[in-house]
């Protein structure tokens, strides 16, 4: 079996009371809800990913990226017909809005990418939800 280790960056927006996820459009955590964020690019910073992942992901700018810290989790899944495991690390934020942002102004379309869409979800609505470990661990967490 091939082993991968996959780093990347992963913020939970806090907003009303409600999370912004997104629904996974594929990779090992495809079907289930995941924090906006995703894969570093060659050289570039933590916060300026995430900042870039967000708005591709939901559409959103105008963030405070405050880091909250670092979780990993290991699986096991099929890619390509073939077994993996992926050992994922995850840079986790707690992220807020500022004046400037548009939280009404969502990407609820898929991008075409990773995400099949971008929705808001009240606390009672996420325990209904298939979560990431990360997105999991963050609303565990929140005090929103």
């Amino acid at each position: 079996m091939d082993r991968y280790t996959h780093i990347g960056v992963y913020g939970l927006v806090a907003w009303e009371h409600k999370f912004l996820l997104i629904h996974k459009a594929r990779g090992a955590y495809q079907g289930q809800w995941d924090l906006p964020g995703g894969r570093l690019e060659f050289g570039e910073q933590p916060e300026a990913a995430l900042h870039r992942e967000i708005e591709e992901e939901t559409g959103l700018t105008h963030l405070q990226l405050v880091i909250n810290s670092a979780e990993s989790s290991l699986l096991e899944w099929v890619h390509q017909g073939e077994p993996e495991e992926l050992h994922h690390i995850g840079m986790l934020y707690d992220v807020a809005l500022t004046a400037a942002s548009q939280p009404n102004h969502i990407k609820k379309e898929p991008d075409g990418e990773d995400s099949l869409g971008a929705d808001w979800f009240t606390l009672e609505q996420v325990r209904e939800l298939s979560l990431t470990p990360f997105a999991e661990y963050m609303i565990s967490q929140s005090r929103a």
